[in-house]
C-alpha cells in the first residue's frame, strides 16, 4: 500500500473527536485502502479487533444492510459495551437514508464513526440537517505526483510526469505496470463505473449519448472558460440539440461525482466574484488519454490541471484571477491570505516569458506571486515574482 500520510494524518488528529469523519473522492482514488491503513494505525495502537467494525457496502455480503433500520440494528448489535467502537461504512451513500442510521449512532457515547462516499450528493438534502455540525469532511483526490513519484524512485523525472499523466494516478494503476491496455481496460471500468452509477443512475439521464458529447467537450477544454451557454452553442453548431439547463444538469452531476472540479472567477482588483466564466479540471488526466487518446492534447493545459490538483491538496481555495484584461491562472486563498500562481510549459522565449509574468505584475499587492514551468532552469526571481521548476514545486 503507498502511504498516503498527508490523508491518515488527518484522521488520526480527528480520532475520538465528537465528529463524523466522511472522506470523500472519485471511485478508485485510495478511500478503502486509506480507512484499512488507519486500521491497521488503531490496532498498532492497542485497539482490540472487536472494537473495529468495517462494512463496504459495495461487498456482495453487505447486500441486505440497504436500509438505515437494518444498518443500525446490525451495528448496534455488533457493539463492545464499556469500550470505544470505531466503525467504518464505506460507500456508505448506496444505503437508502443512511443519514438516519449514522446520526442514531453517533449520539452513542461509545462510537467513532468514519464514512466514504464518491459522490458529493450525500452532503444535500436531509443530512445537511440531521448532521449539521456534526461531519468534518476530508476531499481525497488520486495520487499526487510525489506519491506516485515515491514508487519509481530511480526513473528519470521526465519520464515519471509523462506517465503520471498517460498512465494515470489512480493507485491500482501501478500495479499494472507498462502495460497500457491493461490500464486502458482499468480506465475503462473506472469510467463507466462513474457515468453510469454516479451520473446516469442518480440523476436519472435518458440521453447517455449527448451525456458523453458534453464529457467530451469537458475533457478537450480542461483550463479554458467553459460558460454552460458556451457548451450548447457549441453542441448545437454540431447538430446536437440540447438547452442550457439540461447542460446544467450535467454539469453538476460530473461536478458531484468528483470526476470534474469546477473553479470559478474572481475579480483581483475589484475584489468580487465573478458570475460567468468557470473553469474545469479533471481529477485525473489518464480518463482524459483513456477517452481522447494523446491527440491535441495542450500539454500546458495538462500542466495546468496538475498544478490545480496540487493546490486543492495543499488545503488552498482556488479561484480563475481576472485582473483587468489578463487572466491568472490560479488565485490561491488559504486562511484568508492569496497568492497567485501561472502555469505555462516554457518561458524560454523571451516574448513569452514576458506574457507571463505581466498577468502577476497586473496584480495590485505584495502576497507571493510563482510562475510555474517546465523548463529545467535554476529558480530565478523578477521583482519578487518566482519561477520555479514545476516538477520541484510538486515534490516540495
Amino acid at each position: 500500500m503507498i502511504p498516503r500520510t498527508n490523508y491518515l494524518n488527518k484522521l488520526i488528529g480527528f480520532k475520538d473527536k465528537q465528529l463524523i469523519k466522511i472522506v470523500t473522492g472519485i471511485r478508485r482514488c485510495g478511500k478503502s485502502t486509506l480507512l484499512k491503513m488507519f486500521q491497521d494505525y488503531l490496532l498498532r495502537a492497542g485497539t482490540a479487533p472487536a472494537q473495529i467494525l468495517s462494512i463496504n457496502f459495495e461487498e456482495p455480503e453487505n447486500k441486505e444492510l440497504t436500509d438505515w433500520e437494518s444498518l443500525y440494528n446490525y451495528i448496534k448489535k455488533a457493539l463492545v459495551p464499556k469500550k470505544k467502537n470505531y466503525i467504518f461504512l464505506d460507500e456508505i451513500q448506496n444505503v437508502g437514508d443512511y443519514e438516519r442510521a449514522v446520526n442514531g449512532l453517533f449520539i452513542r457515547e461509545n462510537t467513532d464513526l468514519y464514512l466514504t462516499g464518491s459522490n458529493a450528493w450525500m452532503f444535500s438534502g436531509e443530512i445537511a440537517t440531521l448532521l449539521s455540525g456534526r461531519y468534518v469532511e476530508i476531499p481525497m483526490l488520486p495520487l499526487s505526483f510525489k506519491e506516485y513519484c515515491s514508487i519509481f524512485p530511480q526513473q528519470d523525472l521526465r519520464r515519471k510526469y509523462r506517465d503520471y499523466l498517460i498512465n494515470s494516478s489512480f493507485p491500482y494503476t501501478l500495479e499494472l505496470g507498462e502495460n497500457r491496455d491493461l490500464i486502458r481496460d482499468y480506465l475503462g471500468g473506472i469510467y463507466n463505473t462513474i457515468i453510469l452509477k454516479d451520473v446516469v443512475a442518480r440523476k436519472k439521464i435518458g440521453d447517455v449519448l449527448m451525456l458523453e458529447s458534453v464529457i467530451r467537450f469537458l475533457f478537450d477544454n480542461i483550463g479554458n472558460i467553459s460558460s454552460t451557454k458556451k457548451i450548447t452553442d457549441t453542441l448545437v453548431s454540431m447538430g446536437r440539440k440540447i438547452s442550457v439547463h439540461t447542460v446544467e444538469q450535467y454539469l453538476s452531476a460530473l461536478t458531484d461525482s468528483f470526476i470534474l472540479y469546477r473553479m470559478k472567477r474572481f475579480d483581483v482588483k475589484g475584489k468580487m466574484h465573478l458570475k460567468t466564466g468557470d473553469k474545469y479540471y479533471l481529477a485525473d488526466l489518464g480518463l482524459r488519454y483513456f477517452l481522447l487518446g494523446s491527440k491535441d492534447a495542450d500539454q500546458g493545459r495538462m500542466l495546468e490541471n496538475v498544478i490545480f490538483l496540487e493546490l486543492l491538496r495543499r488545503g488552498y481555495e482556488l479561484y480563475s484571477g481576472k485582473v483587468n484584461s489578463a487572466e491568472v491562472d490560479f488565485v490561491a486563498v488559504k486562511d484568508g491570505y492569496p497568492e497567485y500562481y501561472q502555469a505555462a510549459l516554457t518561458v524560454r522565449d523571451r516574448e513569452t516569458l514576458e506574457r507571463e509574468l505581466s498577468s502577476l505584475r497586473e496584480i495590485p499587492n505584495h502576497n507571493p506571486k510563482f510562475l510555474l514551468t517546465l523548463d529545467e532552469d535554476p529558480p530565478a526571481s523578477y521583482n519578487g515574482i518566482r519561477q520555479i521548476n514545476a516538477l520541484d514545486w510538486l515534490l516540495e
